[in-house]
């Protein structure tokens, strides 16, 4: 069943993605963050929010509730949190590093999504891949320097960079249910 909750989640998420983007005039998946299809003063600011970032973020707590290992639901929770800090605190009008005080919390979610995953994924696995190095461990690191690449104000593949990174976290998130 947390399968089903976690696939249901990511295809929920991809699609809106999309499909909202599509609606945005002037977006790129490339460039501009997903938290931007629901920034302060867009036409669809509250679609985005409650009808793509809570759901999202809710099926990912409620992954967390049924998960069977500490680590999973740490990881799930994360996730969710994130949404769910989306949803109720949509950024700013381009995402910035700095801002509102809403802006601020916002990004203080994105932090227990990307840092708090780092730091589950190097949970789930002490397989060591021959150099005292996990897998896991790595993809951790991956997130982490993508976390501080997103806060490079005006970076060109900001957009590119954090679907890799919400590939990674979904991918894993399905890979060790």
């Amino acid at each position: 069943m947390t399968f089903g909750l976690a696939l249901f989640s990511a295809l929920l998420l991809l699609t809106g993605i999309s499909y909202f983007g599509w609606r945005k005039p002037a977006y790129s998946h490339w460039h501009d963050t997903i938290s931007e299809l629901g920034e302060v003063g867009s036409p669809r600011s509250r679609a985005v929010s409650y009808g793509l970032f809570l759901p999202v973020g809710l099926l990912l707590g409620l992954v967390a509730t049924l998960a069977d290992t500490t680590a999973l639901a740490g990881l799930a929770g994360c996730v969710g949190t994130g949404y769910v800090m989306a949803a109720f605190f949509p950024c700013d009008v381009g995402s910035p590093v700095s801002g509102s005080v809403r802006q601020q919390i916002h990004n203080v979610g994105g932090a227990v999504e990307y840092l708090g995953s780092a730091y589950w994924l190097t949970q789930l696995s002490p397989q060591p891949l021959g150099i005292d190095y996990t897998l896991y461990s790595i993809v951790a690191g991956s997130l982490i320097a993508g976390s501080i690449l997103l806060s490079i104000p005006g970076l060109l593949l900001r957009g590119l960079i954090q679907r890799m990174m919400e590939g990674i976290v979904f991918s894993f998130l399905l890979l060790t249910i």
